[in-house]
């Protein structure tokens, strides 16, 4: 049995989904998962990285263990207690969802530090370990649904400037190989998009994909930051900027480890548009647009 953590986010649902047909026992694992987040048949359980005893039912007699990074609330955790339960339910194996900026930024507390102590711990475990380092997400897009959806319109700053964006289907097809396979243990894994990618090409990328065009309106840095303060804490929203605008050349690099692992490029981020469109879409489509779309 494999047990996928963060089940309900854009890199374990995705993974659920592959592990599950590919005929794999599956249990997904979240805060708030519910019957309709998880394919027929796919067992689901509530539980809390932040209480690693809510695991320990979860992990009873699992293989291997898909360890979310814990996303916002990642300082909160306690990795060694988390592997601690992992080992006591006989879990011989664990992939880790880490990030670049346990790299690229490892002096920042929000994108390194926090990242690196669950790094260490996981090699530390006496674990069969993997560890996944992604670029920033493709799906950080959705963060432009309600202003395509209502205007046909994306705002970001630093219009002009590129990174590897990963698709999270990529990220979940490689943490499938590394549960299911031998062969990737004691590996890093750094996983990027084929090219750089701007946020005024992906709104074009998003516009081609829904087949009508999406405005770009560049936002001033001080702007951006404003916005990102309802949402994020001062410290991460400052480091995310600085990668976003002024990326190291780390940051730059595409990594060839999506290939090496799945045989294939990873997709663009206008795969991973065309297969997101539906999400973008007004909720009320103009009688002519649904003619044109049968």
């Amino acid at each position: 049995m494999i047990v996928v953590t963060g089940a309900t986010g854009n890199v374990g649902r995705s993974l659920v989904a592959v592990l599950a047909a590919a005929g794999e026992r599956v249990t997904a694992v979240s805060r708030g998962i519910a019957e309709a987040d998880v394919p027929t048949g796919v067992r689901h359980l509530r539980a809390d990285l932040t209480e690693p005893e809510s695991l320990r039912a979860v992990v009873e007699g699992a293989d291997a263990l898909f360890l979310h990074d814990g996303g916002a609330g990642a300082q909160g955790l306690n990795p060694a207690e988390i592997l601690d339960v992992a080992k006591a339910g006989r879990v011989r194996r664990v992939v880790l969802l880490s990030s670049i900026g346990v790299a690229t930024r490892p002096d920042s507390a929000s994108h390194g530090a926090t990242l690196r102590a669950m790094e260490d711990a996981v090699r530390q475990s006496g674990l069969e370990w993997t560890i996944l380092r992604p670029s920033g997400f493709a799906s950080n897009a959705f963060a432009w649904v309600e202003s395509i959806r209502a205007g046909l319109t994306a705002t970001a700053p630093f219009a002009d400037v590129g990174i590897p964006v990963v698709d999270p289907a990529d990220v979940a097809e490689v943490a499938a190989v590394a549960l299911r396979e031998d062969g990737h243990a004691g590996r890093v894994y750094t996983l990027t998009g084929p090219g750089l990618s701007s946020p005024r090409q992906r709104a074009a990328a998003i516009g081609k994909a829904l087949d009508e065009p999406v405005r770009f309106v560049e936002q001033t840095r001080e702007e951006a930051r404003v916005q990102m303060l309802g949402f994020m804490p001062e410290p991460v929203v400052e480091t995310t900027l600085t990668v976003l605008g002024e990326p190291n050349a780390a940051e730059l690099r595409i990594s060839p480890d999506v290939e090496r692992v799945l045989g294939r490029a990873p997709r663009p981020f206008s795969a991973w548009a065309q297969r997101n469109a539906a999400a973008f879409r007004t909720a009320v489509a103009p009688p002519e647009s649904e003619a044109a779309g049968q």
